[in-house]
C-alpha cells in the first residue's frame, strides 16, 4: 500500500479544512406519524477536504504520487488523520487542484475520503 510522501506537507492549512461525517441513515416517510429512520451501515467513509501549501518540486511529487503510485486516485494510501492523528487509509475523491500563490509557492486543494 502506498504511503503519503514524507517530502509533501503533512498538515492541511487551517483555513479551508473541512470534515464531514458520512450520511449513514435512511429516512422513510410514513402515511401518519413521524418518519422512520434507520442506520444504513455500521461503517461508511468520512469526507475530508482542505488545502496544503507546496513548493514547485512538491507539486511535482504530489502529482506523480497521484498519477503513478495511486493510479490516478484509484488506490488507497496511508496517512495520519489531521484531527485525530490516527494512522488511517485515505482515497482521493477527485484529482488534486493546483493553484499558484506566488512565483515559488503553490497550493493543492484535496478532496479525500477516510476509509473504514
Amino acid at each position: 500500500m502506498a504511503t503519503w510522501p514524507p517530502s509533501i506537507p503533512q498538515d492541511f492549512l487551517v483555513n479551508g479544512y473541512r470534515e464531514r461525517p458520512p450520511k449513514n441513515t435512511i429516512r422513510t416517510q410514513m402515511d401518519a406519524g413521524p418518519d422512520k429512520v434507520r442506520r444504513r451501515a455500521t461503517t461508511k467513509p468520512r469526507t475530508i477536504s482542505g488545502v496544503i501549501e507546496l513548493t514547485r518540486a512538491q507539486v511535482e511529487t504530489l502529482d506523480a504520487f497521484f498519477r503513478t503510485d495511486l493510479e490516478d486516485g484509484a488506490l488507497r494510501f496511508d496517512w495520519v488523520h489531521p484531527r485525530t492523528l490516527a494512522a488511517v487509509q485515505f482515497r482521493f475523491l477527485e484529482e488534486p487542484e493546483y493553484s499558484p500563490v506566488s512565483g515559488a509557492t503553490w497550493t493543492a486543494s484535496l478532496n479525500l475520503e477516510v476509509l473504514p
